[in-house]
C-alpha cells in the first residue's frame, strides 16, 4: 500500500481541478516473466504490481515487489532472488513514462498505445518504448502489454554453470485492471 500511495503522489500534482475522473488506479496488476532455454523453461507470476494512470495527460506510474513473484519450483523462486535479482538490495522493478496516445476511456473499444519512460530493473534505470493496450469496457479500463528485457542491460548476471537453463532476455507479461481513483472514498 506503501507503494500505492508513493505512486499517488507522483502523479496528483497532475490532476489540477478537473470535473472528471482522469486518474486510475491498478492495486493488484497481474506480471509475469518467461524465460525460454534450451534446458527448462521458467516461469515467475506477481500479482501485486502497483500502477497510477492519468488518462489526460498519459503519464503512467508502475511498481512491483520483486519479492511477489512466486514460482513452480522453491529453489527457482530463491535463485531469482538471492543470486539473480538481488532482491534485498533491489526491492522493487518500475517503470514512470507517458502513453503517447491518449484514448478517451469514456468510450468502449480496444486501443493500442506505446508507453516511453525509464524501466527500472535490478537498480538499473533504461529508457524504454513499449507497446501496450488499453481496453475499454463500460467503465473498466485494463491494460496489457508484452516486451522483452535483457538481462545484461540491467546487470543481471547468468553464471556460466547454468546458462542453459536461464535465457539472457525475458518476456514479460502484464495485465493491470484499473478504477478511477477517489480522492475521497465513502466509509
Amino acid at each position: 500500500m506503501k507503494h500505492l500511495l508513493i505512486l499517488l503522489a507522483l502523479t496528483s500534482s497532475l490532476l489540477g481541478q478537473q470535473a472528471t475522473p482522469a486518474l486510475y488506479v491498478s492495486k493488484n496488476a497481474a506480471i509475469t516473466l518467461y524465460s525460454n532455454a534450451p534446458m527448462e523453461d521458467i516461469e515467475g507470476a506477481s500479482t501485486d504490481g502497483k500502477s497510477v494512470y492519468n488518462a489526460s495527460t498519459g503519464e503512467l506510474a508502475f511498481n512491483v515487489a520483486i519479492r511477489s513473484f512466486k514460482f513452480q519450483k522453491s529453489l527457482m523462486q530463491e535463485h531469482f532472488n538471492e543470486n539473480y535479482m538481488e532482491s534485498d538490495k533491489y526491492p522493487q522493478a518500475s517503470f514512470k513514462g507517458t502513453i503517447a496516445e491518449k484514448p478517451d476511456v469514456t468510450v468502449n473499444g480496444s486501443y493500442p498505445v506505446t508507453a516511453t519512460g525509464v524501466l527500472e530493473v535490478h537498480g538499473v534505470k533504461q529508457q524504454r518504448t513499449i507497446k501496450g493496450k488499453i481496453n475499454v469496457n463500460n467503465g473498466k479500463v485494463t491494460m496489457t502489454s508484452e516486451f522483452m528485457v535483457k538481462c545484461a542491460d540491467h546487470k543481471i548476471e547468468i553464471p556460466k554453470l547454468v546458462f542453459q537453463k536461464i535465457a539472457e532476455t525475458l518476456k514479460i507479461t502484464v495485465t493491470a485492471n484499473y478504477t478511477a481513483y477517489n480522492k475521497n472514498p465513502t466509509k
